[in-house]
């Protein structure tokens, strides 16, 4: 999506476009996204861990990448296998290739729902999609399933008793241990019905350089909890995986050939789509 601020001001240090209630001095994991993708819906605190991020990992940008592309792809198989509503959780700021432009593409009707915590993501999605009445934008935390799937909101636009394209890109590895990652995903899953599909990204910790950017996330931003392939496949536990499996997200299902041995750059992230029969 093209960046609808009209740019950004800063005439204090401090930009001057945040919605009213919004402490900048906290950073956001939606705006930090943000500014490794280069966008412009971020605040100093929020460059900083970037910046930060870059320095251990210079492809980091390169890094969202990927996994925007792995979205894109996803979105469009699910799409041309008759999935037809989406729930997108955590899903950020809106960039390029978001959800309901992917799916709309294939099929107009498929309805998306947006679920993120951050309040900005609510104020720059409402604007966004004024104008498509299959899709839309919830507040709400993602770490509480059952609230989330009963909202309103939600419901106007999901069907529970029709496949459902649930999808956790970039996402769950923001939830420690303690906060039952685990169990989150599973109550999802379990209140979904045969045929749907669910896509998930997720850090690896496929390097020492990913390591090391794991403790300076945990430490700057308080999360992103790197976890093995094995971890992430867990996730997946009673689906079924489509080829290629939880992968490296460079060689999930590539448009183009993918040169190996892979880079660090491009080990950072894995994930996979499954179906749940």
């Amino acid at each position: 999506m093209a960046d609808i601020t009209g740019g950004t001001g800063e005439p204090d240090g401090i930009d001057d476009w945040a919605p009213t209630g919004i402490d900048v001095s906290k950073p956001s994991i939606a705006r930090v996204y943000d500014a490794v993708l280069g966008g412009k819906d971020n605040f100093p605190v929020d460059r900083a861990i970037a910046d930060q991020s870059q320095e251990i990992v210079p492809e980091i940008g390169d890094v969202a990448r990927y996994n925007r592309d792995i979205l894109g792809r996803a979105v469009r198989h699910m799409a041309k296998s008759g999935i037809r509503q989406f729930l997108d959780l955590g899903s950020g700021l809106p960039t390029v290739q978001n959800t309901h432009q992917v799916a709309q593409s294939v099929a107009p009707d498929a309805r998306v729902v947006y679920v993120d915590i951050d309040p900005i993501v609510l104020a720059h999605g409402r604007a966004l999609l004024a104008e498509n009445d299959n899709t839309t934008v919830v507040t709400a935390d993602l770490r509480d399933p059952k609230t989330v799937l009963n909202l309103p909101q939600v419901r106007k636009f999901i069907d529970l008793d029709q496949p459902v394209g649930l999808m956790l890109v970039g996402v769950i590895h923001h939830l420690g241990d303690d906060e039952d990652p685990d169990g989150i995903v599973r109550t999802y899953l379990d209140a979904l019905p045969s045929g749907s599909h669910f896509l998930l990204t997720h850090f690896c910790a496929s390097s020492p350089d990913a390591l090391a950017l794991e403790g300076a996330l945990l430490t700057s931003l308080g999360t992103g909890r790197f976890r093995t392939l094995e971890e992430i496949t867990a996730y997946f536990d009673g689906l079924e995986l489509l080829d290629p499996g939880v992968v490296y997200l460079p060689l999930w299902r590539p448009e183009e050939p993918v040169e190996e041995p892979l880079t660090v750059g491009q080990r950072l992230m894995a994930g996979g789509l499954a179906i749940k029969p």
